[in-house]
């Protein structure tokens, strides 16, 4: 009997064709390889009944100074906090400017005469889109401080939970900002304040309500020189890194008078969407942009991707602005949700393990996120409004859980592989299933055979010229698995 060895080394490789996949895993749903081995992500679970409303485009937690948790919901419609009890109010302010749950361009009926352009072939770069509104949400000591893309003012929440007290807008703070960020020396940053898209200003430090710059205070603003919009601003390790949707450029503290130096880093490397950035590690941080994936470790440096031509092929382009980007530190991992070119709303997600390099993807409808630390789980916001907690048991609304790898092939693919056997290796046997995909040609006809349930070994029977693999979970339970071997045997040519 010769056992053959189906060894697929960690993460998805899916740039290019199926064939190209040789030896790689190529597509996989709600599965992670950590530490060298495949299993499932953990499940999800409802935080609350109860929903915000509206499409959810920004999410934060904090604690106050008593050690009580919030979470902060912001909506293309409104302004939500949760306690950790799982009791939400309504905290959308007075006058608030409601926004777009979705993004829309100018490309519809009536836009252009009938048969302008040619069937199939994207139209010319001429109209600009609305994006969808977004949020940056951050704290200002222990209060909640944020900003929506909509109404562009910036405003504060001061704990007030049971009257409740709406968010307030903040005293002589700037307008028709895109975005806010609260520094490390305790300043706010106005992005894009008074509707100047490369306009970043600040209050005084310490004082959120002192904006005009004078003698006795640090007040300030600077106008980058840059042709794109500021999107969003966040910190890292001595300074703080803004992205536009051109560029990147760093802010560092530098006292008075100047109070902020700003140098331009990285071009060509502007953020996709304005929530589609995490910082990791305190110096790093990876985003997503419309020529790629970028990383920043103290240079801004393209980051190589090995599903990039195919997330960017199912992207929906006309809705990036929702792309949200959310770190899961204990796996040491960036999600990006995203919406495919099937849907108007987010149902996917390509996800980077920093930690030992390597990509995935598959499909959840999660349309804002965050870290584990203030919660003992990430917590994710579903396109109907609730909040729920990850990485907890293993239920996952109905949804296949599986890893598919490319083709496999005996010696130089001119051969028929016979297969009469597979020797299972999982933690606990009877976990999973697998399914074989069988083809002659890379373009030819597929024929699936299983699914089989794991025996020791397990009795398998099927020829091709090119087999693919396919493990799914069986059972919902934390499973393991490692290296297959199928009992396989070169046959004639064809």
């Amino acid at each position: 009997m010769a056992l053959i060895p189906l060894q697929v080394p960690p993460g998805v490789y899916r740039n290019g064709t199926n064939y190209q996949s040789a030896g790689r895993w190529f597509d996989a749903n709600l599965v992670r390889w950590y530490e060298n081995t495949l299993r499932p992500i953990g499940g999800w679970r409802k935080r609350s009944d109860n929903a915000v409303t509206g499409s959810a485009r920004g999410l934060l937690t904090w604690r106050d100074n008593t050690g009580d948790r919030w979470i902060g919901v912001g909506t293309h419609s409104g302004l939500y906090v949760m306690n950790e009890a799982g009791s939400v109010q309504d905290i959308t302010p007075t006058g608030f400017t409601s926004g777009a749950a979705d993004a829309v361009v100018k490309t519809g009926y009536g836009y252009r005469s009938y048969g302008s352009f040619a069937y199939g072939v994207a139209r010319p770069d001429t109209t600009s889109a609305i994006p969808a509104t977004t949020w940056s949400l951050d704290t200002w000591g222990e209060y909640l401080i944020g900003c929506s893309t909509s109404d562009g003012k910036l405003y504060e929440w001061q704990l007030d939970f049971s009257t409740p007290t709406v968010a307030a807008a903040i005293t002589n703070a700037p307008t028709s900002c895109n975005a806010l960020l609260s520094t490390s020396e305790r300043f706010i940053f106005a992005l894009g304040a008074g509707g100047n898209p490369r306009k970043v200003q600040w209050c005084d430090k310490e004082d959120n309500t002192t904006w005009t710059p004078a003698t006795t205070n640090e007040a300030g603003d600077f106008e980058l020189q840059t042709p794109g919009n500021l999107l969003a601003g966040k910190r890292v390790r001595g300074l703080h890194l803004l992205w536009t949707d051109v560029d990147c450029h760093t802010a560092t503290y530098v006292g008075q008078p100047f109070v902020y130096g700003f140098e331009k880093i990285g071009s060509g490397c502007g953020l996709i969407s304005a929530q589609s950035v995490a910082v990791v590690a305190d110096a790093l941080a990876i985003w997503m942009s419309r020529s790629g994936f970028w990383m920043y470790d103290g240079y801004v440096k393209p980051l190589p991707s090995d599903v990039g031509d195919y997330v960017y092929r199912n992207l929906n382009t006309t809705q990036q602005s929702k792309i949200y980007a959310v770190h899961n530190s204990a796996f040491g991992e960036v999600w990006w949700f995203y919406p495919s070119s099937a849907s108007n709303e987010v149902d996917s997600y390509v996800t980077f393990n920093y930690r030992e390099n390597h990509w995935n993807i598959g499909s959840l409808a999660r349309t804002a996120g965050t870290d584990r630390g203030v919660y003992r789980q990430p917590l994710m916001i579903s396109t109907d409004g609730y909040v729920y907690e990850h990485e907890v048991g293993f239920d996952y609304d109905s949804a296949t859980v599986f890893a598919e790898s490319g083709a496999f092939q005996i010696g130089t693919g001119d051969q028929i592989m016979n297969v009469r056997e597979l020797i299972p290796d999982e933690l606990t046997q009877g976990d999973v299933q697998v399914k074989f995909k069988t083809r002659y040609y890379p373009n030819g006809d597929e024929t699936t055979h299983g699914a089989y349930s794991m025996a020791n070994p397990t009795s398998v029977r099927f020829s091709g010229r090119q087999v693919a693999m396919r493990v799914e979970m069986a059972t919902n339970d934390d499973w393991r698995v490692g290296t297959m071997r199928v009992d396989a045997v070169a046959g004639g040519r064809r």
